[in-house]
């Protein structure tokens, strides 16, 4: 197994056309042609956890923080990225980052905490727009399974729950082959009729090529009569941040200790609690103040997030009690998920967990 298939692998969960237009996920280094002997799975990628992907015999980390966010212009060890950098690069250990876009994947960073916390009837509390679009293709009804088949393989028409969705009319398909052409049916420079179906059916934006692929391969036609619609319909599956309930409603006091408990934390930092029983949680790992007025219209009791800064925390207004457990405290879960798919994915080669704290924050 190459680089290449890990990415890959990583890519069918967390595709990078997910990623927010600032990001910079994908591989950072390395030859995707490289054969695997070993991944290392971190949050961070640091001096300290490539030396370990060393020691341990890995020679790919899978971050999802990349280590590399903004261009470097040089490479020469001024600073910690150009430092790990250079290591990795000297030792031969590609890294890969898996960052946004993992945020907004089905089970990814903020489901993660979810489950970590023990909630249920979840669901993604910002969900993503104009992620999916509609096709619609022409085809000879003798045709018209074998397409519908080859697109479905392909990723389209699936809707939540549901599988090889489509919808189809009959009509007249009339058209005139120039003496150029070189068609299924008909005679160049006669006008030819032929029994068609209209098929229309829903794909992810990122599938895209590979939809197209299939139904040029498949339609037996020269030249596939099809067109492209764009969608304002949210994705409810992919998308920011995540909204779910606790087992039981607590009390401030009772719920405190429950998610210190839960996420192994020492302290977090709150606004008031509001006196009301806690039972509907807002969750976004990382940095999540962006998701607050979304927390608040979803009716959350509670937003746990990370990296609020001092002003932030006015703007929950009493409409909910912000819990900012940390940046690290609320995504250091996901190692345990991408340890578990890439190891359900590939067993010729070790998955590792990195044992390196790459926490920078700690307290006095």
């Amino acid at each position: 197994m190459t680089v290449q298939d890990v990415c890959n692998s990583m890519e069918t969960w967390a595709p990078l056309s997910w990623q927010e237009s600032y990001d910079n996920a994908g591989l950072l280094c390395g030859s995707r042609e490289q054969v695997v002997s070993g991944v290392m799975i971190s949050l961070d990628c640091t001096e300290e956890i490539v030396q370990e992907a060393i020691e341990k015999g890995c020679n790919l980390i899978v971050a999802h923080h990349p280590i590399v966010f903004k261009g470097l212009k040089s490479l020469t060890g001024k600073d910690y990225v150009e430092r790990t950098m250079i290591k990795a690069i000297k030792n031969d250990v590609a890294i890969y980052a898996s960052h946004t876009n993992l945020d907004h994947a089905p089970k990814g960073v903020s489901y993660q905490l979810a489950q970590q916390l023990g909630l249920q009837n979840g669901r993604v509390l910002r969900p993503f727009k104009q992620a999916l679009k509609q096709l619609t293709y022409f085809v000879p009804t003798e045709a018209a399974e074998k397409t519908r088949k080859a697109l479905h393989e392909a990723g389209a028409g699936n809707i939540g729950n549901y599988t090889g969705c489509s919808f189809s009319q009959e009509g007249i398909g009339r058209f005139t082959p120039n003496t150029a052409a070189n068609p299924t049916i008909g005679t160049a420079n006669q006008v030819e009729q032929v029994n068609e179906e209209q098929i229309q059916m829903i794909y992810p934006v990122h599938l895209e090529i590979s939809i197209l692929d299939a139904l040029k391969t498949a339609h037996p036609y020269e030249e596939v009569a099809y067109y492209l619609n764009g969608l304002d319909n949210t994705w409810d599956e992919v998308g920011s941040g995540y909204i779910a309930e606790l087992p039981e409603a607590m009390d401030a006091r009772t719920f405190s200790q429950y998610i210190k408990q839960k996420l192994e934390l020492k302290h977090f930092r709150h606004t008031a609690w509001l006196g009301n029983k806690i039972k509907r949680i807002a969750l976004c790992g990382g940095a999540g103040s962006f998701l607050l007025s979304d927390a608040i219209r979803a009716g959350a009791d509670v937003f746990i997030s990370g990296d609020f800064k001092y002003h932030e925390f006015f703007d929950a207004e009493n409409h909910c009690t912000i819990c900012d457990i940390g940046h690290y405290e609320s995504e250091v879960m996901i190692k345990d998920a991408i340890h578990a798919y890439l190891s359900n994915n590939f067993s010729t080669f070790a998955v590792l967990k990195s044992m390196t704290n790459s926490n920078p924050v700690s307290y006095a």
